[in-house]
């Protein structure tokens, strides 16, 4: 009997035939091409090529035959593979604390700033390390969906289930989804609101990437807009800005405040000295994934706000900004 199998966030990006090495390491390429080239391995229902990306929430139709060449349960490649530590029953705790709401398919967390979505090169502690801890009586550990960058707060959503997984992937990969980010800039945009449309691409070397603004036909251009909204502001020194992404590119909020003249405070790495605060103000990030409008899993809306985190609170109390004039930013685009 065939098996549907759903990729998870640890896959995302990865081409299918090194999905299969991954996962199914005693299947050649030969034999892959083969049942690819026959139609018995889909990708959500469609007939695939060696080459395609993955995309977290996929679902993989793989033929019977191929239970043979699955890897040993718990075994990971050695390029996958990941140091979990063991928590003390004190970061267990924490890790409880994370969670900002809660049902039998989704869990939403406040993500600190600080802690990394996923593991990887030198870091031991991060979300889906905590994941294992966060069952709350299911049999399996629930499964990112989306990342934030390691030093941006705020809403992150996690499934419990594979089908919720699913789901949510598909509405964050049509856009069903809307995301509000909260920013301290150093500088006033010059037009207090506004769409920001400037093509992103990556450059520099392996570990030292950064994304660029360029043009439109640029080789690797990958489009990118964000609506912005200024909600209050300390002279012409900073302002509290609200940032709507429509699409959703590597650090693009990032690039495209910097973009402007008026980097996120504490953002060195596009905003350089420019992004240097003043007045108390800590030199940490000042982003912050406010809220998120997305499609539940099972029927409506599912729409979460999480607390801004300390770093920003004193800000805004050394800036006078009242958190309680906070409105909708976008009423006239809210589905």
């Amino acid at each position: 009997m065939a098996e549907n199998v759903i990729v998870e966030a640890d896959d995302n990006g990865i081409r299918l035939d090194r999905w299969f090495k991954r996962h199914y390491p005693a299947l050649s390429h030969c034999a892959l091409e083969k049942l690819l080239r026959t139609g018995q391995v889909r990708v959500d229902g469609k007939q695939a090529k060696a080459s395609d990306r993955l995309t977290t929430g996929q679902i993989l139709r793989l033929p019977p035959q191929m239970q043979g060449a699955k890897a040993p349960e718990g075994r990971l490649s050695t390029e996958r593979s990941t140091v979990h530590r063991q928590l003390t029953d004190r970061e267990k705790n924490e890790a409880k604390e994370l969670v900002i709401n809660q049902d039998s398919s989704v869990l939403v967390l406040n993500k600190p700033s600080g802690l990394a979505t996923q593991g990887g090169s030198g870091i031991t502690r991060h979300v889906d390390g905590l994941l294992e801890h966060l069952k709350f009586g299911k049999k399996q550990k629930p499964r990112l969906v989306h990342r934030l960058d390691r030093d941006t707060s705020g809403v992150l959503v996690v499934a419990r289930t594979a089908p919720a997984a699913a789901a949510l992937s598909e509405s964050l990969r049509r856009r069903d989804a809307q995301k509000i980010y909260w920013a301290l800039t150093r500088g006033v945009p010059e037009k207090h609101a506004g769409t920001i449309k400037l093509p992103l691409a990556k450059e520099g070397r392996r570990g030292k990437e950064k994304m660029v603004g360029v043009e439109h036909d640029a080789e690797d251009a990958k489009y990118a807009i964000t609506d912005y909204v200024v909600i209050d502001h300390a002279g012409s020194e900073y302002a509290w800005v609200a940032a709507k992404p429509v699409t959703g590119r590597t650090h693009q909020i990032r690039v495209h405040l910097a973009n402007l003249g008026t980097p996120i405070v504490g953002d060195f790495k596009y905003g350089g000295a420019a992004a240097q605060p003043s007045r108390g103000i800590e030199k940490r990030l000042h982003l912050h994934a406010r809220s998120i409008d997305i499609a539940h899993p099972d029927g409506g809306r599912l729409r979460v706000t999480a607390p801004v985190p300390p770093h920003i609170q004193k800000a805004w109390k050394l800036l006078g900004f009242q958190e309680s004039d906070a409105r909708d930013p976008f009423p006239s685009k809210r589905k």
